[in-house]
């Protein structure tokens, strides 16, 4: 808002400016306020109250009314977006025996999610969680989250990872990621959950951890490691240690980012073995906490097996020989609490320039979000139009929408979440050559004017083989299209969050903005399915045959109950292919959240710095 000294420095009339001002000014005031204006005697004491008004101020230069050039734009700007159309969310009584059938299917899809939930949220069992408290003498993952993080709700990323893998069930992937704030501030957390198999590292403790991180990088945000670990899982080492993307990607990440400027704090509170030593080493600043917490390479039975030496674990890498003695750490704490109370200290000396606070002033959709439990399609052949999910997402139900008329089967244009503007790309059947250029042309107008854009994915599950030359024609047409379209996605300069709601196959999803077109966000509906193609239509492909290899009805069975099995949300989210299941209820308010967290970084001054923080 402009001040009285900015105002007058930049703005100084004269007496005799003052009667035209006013009757500039009263048309406006009669315009914005005309329920009060209903006769002449109103608007005569207006106008006679705006002079007197004006009188008082000008020999001071202290304004209390302001041109209309020096209205606060946001606040005009809030007004103008409720001319957007508003759309109309009913449900045609036609469809509404396709909405039973998505309703029965989201119920059965909600039970095993809060099924999973359960179960994750026991982490190690019972057994585990004693030990870890009552011998080990240590606080719960959860617990030491809320004693760090503000008391707001935090997100949080991937709860279903590691779960029914190949190797076993590993909870939540043997640890806790998400996003919170801490003194107002968002912050990436990582967090070990040593119920979990002593907090052993599995090749998908690994992928979430770099998931993390990731996303860390491309918001720039803090990153606040909680680290109680045990190390590598040997017997899979050959799937977490030797390649680029394994374990030793995190340490190359810590140092990146701290070039960045993107501050790290770790916090020892546990057992820190072998690679588990590294990450708080590497981290920016480190505290760790009396009698709990360790570092070392090798523990007390490897230095007994090497050199016959008893030692203890305190004397080995413990709290003070490493604050006092080898450096490792910057901060000593008595105490888990004292720690985390240490963190928070930490980051408020970073300098931190806070965003303002703001209440964003939106309206409710128009019609229940309980709905979209019915509007979530349990089949390609069960969608309704997407505009009925749009209806029960967006800010008063207004949406600007972009080409209506042209390539339909796409839906583009504009609206608000909570307050924030984005720009939405929805799926409402294939993705044709005209959808797929207008998907391209919307995509850049909202890179152009630096609008996040939520793209809405549900994509065909196949496209027909071309079985004429124009067919054919058509058929690399869109595909020209469809190229055109990925590009402008993949290299589109604005945050992107992606939500599948039904489907999300082959060739199209990529143009839908995928997971390896790199979203800042990806989550899923709990019906979502994701595949290369729909296991449903998989008769309907050509089978390559010879006389050496004769597909028979056996095979393809098993093939479609292969694709059946890997393409459920759950099987999805177990392997990180998305940050997370979200409920279709809940999701205005996960995207609403995500785009609060994204605008973070336009109130960060960055410098460009060419080396990391350095522990000598």
């Amino acid at each position: 808002m402009w001040n009285n000294i900015t105002a007058c420095s930049v703005w100084r009339p004269s007496p005799s400016f003052m009667s035209s001002r006013i009757q500039t000014l009263t048309p406006l005031f009669i315009r914005n306020y005309k329920d009060f204006c209903k006769d002449r005697q109103t608007i005569w004491t207006l106008q006679n109250s705006l002079c007197q008004v004006m009188k008082k101020t000008v020999p001071t230069l202290k304004y209390n009314m302001f041109p209309h050039c020096f209205v606060s734009n946001k606040a005009r700007y809030g007004q103008y977006t409720k001319t957007f159309p508003v759309l109309d969310g009913r449900i045609p009584s036609v469809c509404e025996h396709v909405f039973e059938e998505n309703l029965r299917n989201s119920e059965a899809c909600i039970q095993r999610y809060s099924e999973l939930l359960c179960k994750v949220s026991k982490g190690g069992g019972e057994n585990a969680i004693l030990r870890h408290t009552q011998r080990n003498k240590k606080l719960l993952v959860r617990e030491r989250l809320r004693m760090l993080l503000d008391d707001e709700t935090f997100l949080e990323l991937s709860p279903f990872a590691g779960v029914d893998l190949p190797y076993g069930d590993v909870p939540a992937a043997g640890c806790l990621t998400g996003i919170g704030k801490i003194c107002g501030i968002w912050c990436v957390f990582m967090a070990n959950d040593a119920t979990i198999k002593g907090g052993t590292i599995y090749p998908i403790s690994v992928k979430k951890q770099l998931r993390a991180q990731q996303i860390a990088i491309q918001n720039r945000l803090l990153s606040v490691y909680l680290v109680d670990s045990g190390g590598a899982f040997l017997p899979l080492q050959a799937e977490l240690f030797p390649d680029q993307s394994h374990g030793g990607r995190i340490f190359y990440n810590e140092a990146i980012m701290s070039a960045m400027k993107i501050p790290q704090v770790a916090v020892v509170c546990g057992s820190c073995t072998a690679g588990g030593a590294y990450l708080p080493t590497m981290a920016e600043e480190t505290v760790i906490v009396d009698k709990i917490g360790t570092m070392f390479l090798a523990g007390p039975p490897l230095v007994k097996a090497a050199t016959g030496e008893d030692i203890s674990s305190e004397d080995l890498g413990g709290a003070s020989m490493h604050s006092k003695v080898s450096g490792c750490v910057d901060h000593f704490a008595s105490s888990e609490k004292e720690a985390y109370e240490c963190v928070r200290n930490i980051i408020l000396t970073l300098n931190y320039e806070l965003p303002p606070e703001e209440t964003l002033e939106y309206d409710d959709p128009l019609y229940s979000a309980e709905e979209l439990l019915g509007l979530a399609p349990r089949g390609y052949s069960y969608t309704l139009h997407i505009k009925l999910i749009l209806s029960r997402l967006i800010d008063g139900s207004r949406f600007q929408e972009f080409k209506a008329e042209y390539g339909t089967t796409l839906v583009t244009g504009f609206g608000h979440m909570e307050g924030h503007l984005v720009g939405i790309v929805a799926n409402n059947g294939e993705l044709t050559h005209d959808a797929s250029l207008k998907g391209s042309h919307f995509v850049q107008l909202c890179s152009q004017r630096c609008v996040p854009i939520l793209f809405l994915q549900n994509t065909a599950p196949h496209t027909p083989e071309p079985t004429s030359l124009s067919q054919a024609e058509d058929h690399t047409n869109k595909l020209k299209a469809q190229a055109s379209m990925m590009a402008a996605v993949a290299c589109a300069a604005v945050p992107k969050i992606t939500l599948v709601i039904g489907g999300c196959y082959g060739n199209e999803s990529y143009a839908m903005c995928g997971r390896s077109f790199d979203p800042n966000f990806l989550f899923l509906w709990p019906n979502a399915r994701v595949a290369l193609v729909d296991s449903r239509h998989i008769s309907t492909f050509p089978q390559a045959r010879d006389d050496d290899c004769i597909g028979d009805d056996s095979e393809l069975k098993h093939l479609k109950e292969k694709l059946d099995e890997e393409s459920s949300a759950f099987h999805s989210s177990a392997r990180l292919w998305d940050d997370g299941i979200i409920l279709p209820q809940n999701s205005r308010k996960v995207i609403a959240q995500c785009l609060t967290i994204m605008k973070q970084q336009k109130y960060q001054t960055v410098s460009l710095q060419r080396y990391p923080v350095i522990r000598l």
